[in-house]
């Protein structure tokens, strides 16, 4: 848009800048409609704007005026739906999830673990690693995908510490190791938080998982 060739007989009101916490299509819609404003008041009477140009200048301001408005409206429907998907897991807490992620250990109270071997495997290892990743404790364990419970103890035997731990599984052929994978564990659902990045869900001992993570659910 040329506004230097108009006429000024006073300087033209100074433009102002669009609020620093707007978006950027809304600070564009702002700086579009104060310069539009500026050139109609300021424009040579002579040689007023070509017709032609301030239809289009029009319709610009339109277009722009419009993916506003549809930005707010969006915007509004995703926090609405938020809210619905909140309220739709609020009979999630108290539940137990399923999920790869660290785990409250309280001492002398068992763990329930999913561990899942690769297909070829012989020989299944379960590492557990305290919450600064060093090694606590390392032993074999049924090669069979399915439901075990790990006592929270380290690899002499001698009882862990409240914590977090975390899980995985070293599955072998011979002496070659196949994979390591994450192992589920079951925690308790205590709480369902909304974010602009998803929902989120509070496990024992404050471990967030996004929603997506859950594999199973339990009373």
């Amino acid at each position: 848009m040329d506004v230097t060739q108009a006429s000024l007989a006073t300087p033209p009101a100074p433009v102002a800048s669009a609020p620093t916490g707007s978006s950027s299509i809304n600070a564009d819609f702002d700086t579009f409609l104060r310069m539009l404003t500026t050139q109609l008041q300021n424009q040579d009477p002579m040689n007023p704007l070509d017709s032609s140009e301030f239809a289009v200048q029009l319709a610009t301001f339109s277009g722009v005026e419009q993916q506003t408005r549809t930005n707010t409206l969006l915007a509004d429907i995703q926090a609405q739906l938020g809210l619905t998907n909140m309220a739709q897991m609020a009979g999630w807490v108290g539940l137990e999830a399923r999920v790869a992620a660290p785990v409250a250990v309280t001492p002398g109270v068992a763990v329930d673990l999913s561990p899942s071997p690769a297909a070829a495997a012989d020989r299944a290892v379960l590492v557990v690693r305290d919450v600064s990743g060093t090694i606590v404790s390392q032993q074999d364990i049924a090669v069979a995908a399915g439901g075990m419970s790990w006592d929270p103890v380290d690899s002499a035997g001698a009882p862990l510490a409240a914590g977090t731990y975390s899980f995985q599984l070293e599955s072998y052929a011979g002496s070659q190791l196949l994979a390591t994978t994450a192992v589920d564990s079951y925690a308790r659902i205590t709480e369902v938080r909304g974010s602009p990045s998803g929902t989120t869900l509070i496990l024992n001992g404050g471990i967030e998982v996004p929603v997506e993570a859950v594999t199973a659910l339990r009373s």
